[in-house]
């Protein structure tokens, strides 16, 4: 983070800059040169939205689509290694990560935010809320989020696996992602998983020792304003009772909100309840 008169420098040079960038498809620069590429659709109150790990921004396609077409301004961001964005070999930290979140709402000067995170985009929303404070942020959204401390015995497995053969494990994983008895069709899955293959190598394995090495009881802890948690009793990813009621607790106020035997990949597979939860909440909060 910069400190005092310069910091004010480089975020004042950032609105600007993202002022006059074009609505669709633009990139913002960091502090310490990665560039982020991010959709701003819509116009009025603000949500921003932050993905899972491995995916990116087109993600929240069925999200954006609906939610700007109801009168909100929807951006949508790829984390650095991810999608679009570039791929700077470091900065896969929460702290690095939770600055970018912070360019992007700073640049664009959001304010009254809804801020929504899925898996470890929630780590992110956290991590962000208590390094930066709630003054930008009306609202929190949590889907199928991350626990607050894993198991980290068994990211050593993952990270061999991909290493090994990244794109077998992708593929095993998207059946988990999407759920067994899903009706996400084949295609559907697909795309999921060309957006998977997409993300660095090196971004998918730093942040999975990123969660791994984490605890973030005190991120979480430090989320003050109103905050719906949405998951599935069927996550595979991960577990209801070792993360979404873990994160619930350790988040004051927060509301759980469970959709029974849904997957971890709530954002596709149950994409049209998501989004009313997510109106209602708004309207709401």
């Amino acid at each position: 983070m910069v400190a005092g008169g310069e910091a004010f420098g480089v975020r004042a040079a950032q609105s600007a800059a993202l002022s006059a960038a074009p609505q669709r498809g633009s990139f913002v620069e960091t502090g310490d040169g990665a560039s982020l590429f991010y959709n701003d659709w819509g116009s009025g109150k603000p949500i921003v939205f932050s993905h899972a790990w491995g995916l990116n921004a087109d993600i929240w396609e069925y999200q954006l689509t609906e939610l700007s077409d109801q009168g909100f301004r929807c951006i949508a961001y790829d984390r650095r290694g991810h999608g679009r964005s570039s791929d700077p070999g470091r900065g896969y930290d929460y702290d690095t990560l939770s600055d970018d979140l912070a360019t992007i709402i700073d640049g664009l000067d959001l304010r009254e935010v809804t801020l929504v995170g899925f898996s470890m985009g929630s780590g992110e929303v956290a991590r962000y809320l208590s390094r930066n404070g709630s003054g930008r942020i009306a609202r929190v959204m949590l889907v199928s989020p991350a626990s607050p401390k894993p198991d980290a015995s068994l990211f050593p497995g993952y990270v061999a696996a991909l290493t090994q053969d990244r794109p077998a494990f992708f593929a095993a994983g998207v059946p988990l992602f999407v759920g067994s008895e899903s009706a996400v069709s084949p295609a559907m899955s697909q795309w999921v998983l060309a957006q998977f293959l997409r993300a660095s190598p090196k971004a998918v394995i730093g942040c999975m020792r990123e969660i791994a090495a984490s605890d973030l009881h005190a991120d979480f802890g430090a989320i003050k304003l109103p905050t719906l948690m949405v998951h599935g009793s069927g996550d595979q990813v991960n577990p209801l009772d070792k993360t979404a009621k873990l994160t619930a607790a350790a988040i004051p106020g927060a509301e759980l909100r469970i959709y029974a035997d849904a997957p971890h990949g709530l954002v596709i597979t149950h994409k049209d309840r998501l989004t009313k939860d997510l109106l209602a909440f708004i309207a709401s909060a």
